[in-house]
């Protein structure tokens, strides 16, 4: 288990600032598109109002022109101003500026400096659009800016950009303080399980010492005791060795499956008295079924299975059963005991690291449990079924060798 962000973690930001950048850029281009075509079609209006007033200035002047006012010049939303071949603008006409707010106060003379300004910056924008006779003498010249909702979208995305960028900030900061509180938690987790795991030979060894004070005259009883102590010391040697493998790539090996589950089970029921309960643990299936395993972690994982079903049982007459299955393409595991059982709602939150139903628990062993099986041995483990009060069926899935 990686403690620190390697390079699957850099891997992970970087696609993730990508895939900002692309959706930034793609709202910018579709944005930008909308805007310029926009921007052509009130080009198109202010052409077709230059034609309108090259129409009448080219023909009869008694003909009806309201048509032009009423479907052309009303419907125009944007700055407009209509001025001379030379640029001038008649500041008394009703017609020649559209939307752009005038303050009444101001002189004639400041009111042409100021609309000497809006020209520039309209002619900056867009150029102007020339309203001829004959098609050579220039009538008027229409300079136009940009609507209200064209310079609304001009500076959108930016805007959504920089909320985007603080948003993904915040998100950063949010998950990098989450997952420093998440590698802390599994520090101490890592202690309080090792410590978990420890417990249960150490406590088996301070009992066989008191039975070996007991016993101490007679010599094949001390013989025995001798045995189990023994085979404690070689289980606190296998629990060191389990924790220095996580992290690395484990060694896999051709191993019969039943043979593996039994050592843990038999190391089991020679101890399940010294648990205080009343617990029945059964084995069956086929005892031939080969698979890649590592010894080590694979029975880590059983013995977390049996622990777990150990502390669900509250009844005076607890019931364990392990079954291997050997079917055509994969190797089936079940193990099954009738504890409290788990609510469905939370049979996926029994995997999460820091998930505990326990108050000495951690909630880390299934959690490890699942690394081994599905991250070393490319296999599956989950809740098979379960009910409150009914007990649970854990099930593992191993390919077949």
């Amino acid at each position: 288990m990686k403690m620190s962000g390697g390079p699957a973690s850099v891997n992970y930001k970087i696609s993730l600032l990508l895939i900002a950048m692309l959706i930034a850029g793609a709202t910018l281009f579709y944005t930008q598109n909308l805007v310029s075509k926009l921007q052509n079609t009130e080009r198109q209006i202010v052409l077709l109002y230059a034609r309108g007033i090259e129409y009448v200035a080219n023909s009869n002047p008694n003909n009806d022109i309201s048509f032009l006012f009423d479907n052309i010049i009303k419907p125009i939303n944007f700055p407009l101003i209509l001025t001379d071949s030379k640029d001038q603008v008649d500041l008394e006409s009703k017609t020649d500026i559209r939307n752009i707010t005038i303050d009444s106060t101001l002189s004639k003379t400041e009111l042409r400096k100021i609309f000497t300004q809006k020209l520039k910056d309209m002619d900056a924008i867009n150029p102007p659009i020339n309203v001829k006779y004959q098609d050579t003498i220039i009538l008027q010249k229409i300079h136009y800016g940009d609507s209200a909702l064209i310079n609304t979208l001009k500076f959108y995305p930016y805007l959504q950009i920089i909320f985007a960028s603080l948003f993904i900030l915040v998100g950063y900061l949010g998950f990098s303080n989450i997952k420093k509180n998440e590698q802390s938690n599994i520090w101490v987790g890592m202690a309080k399980e090792t410590a978990h795991q420890f417990g249960t030979p150490i406590s088996s060894l301070m009992g066989w010492l008191e039975m070996l004070k007991e016993n101490y005259a007679n010599p094949d009883k001390v013989l025995d005791l001798a045995d189990e102590i023994e085979n404690d010391v070689e289980k606190l040697s296998k629990i060191t060795h389990r924790f220095s493998k996580i992290g690395s790539i484990p060694e896999l090996k051709t191993r019969v499956v039943y043979e593996e589950v039994k050592k843990v089970t038999e190391y089991f029921q020679r101890r399940l008295p010294q648990t205080g309960k009343a617990v029945d643990l059964q084995m069956d299936g086929d005892k031939e079924a080969t698979a890649q395993l590592n010894s080590e972690l694979f029975g880590w994982v059983i013995e977390n299975l049996i622990k777990n079903a150990l502390d669900a049982i509250d009844n005076k007459k607890g019931q364990i059963s392990i079954t291997v299955k050997d079917s055509k393409t994969r190797i089936e595991i079940d193990v099954t005991d009738n504890g409290k059982g788990i609510e469905i709602k939370r049979r996926k939150d029994v995997f999460r690291p820091g998930y505990s139903t326990k108050r000495r628990g951690w909630g880390l062993g299934l959690s490890l449990s699942k690394r081994i099986i599905e991250e070393y041995h490319k296999g599956k483990i989950f809740v098979k079924n379960s009910a409150p009060g009914e007990g649970t069926t854990f099930k593992i899935i191993l390919k077949k060798h």
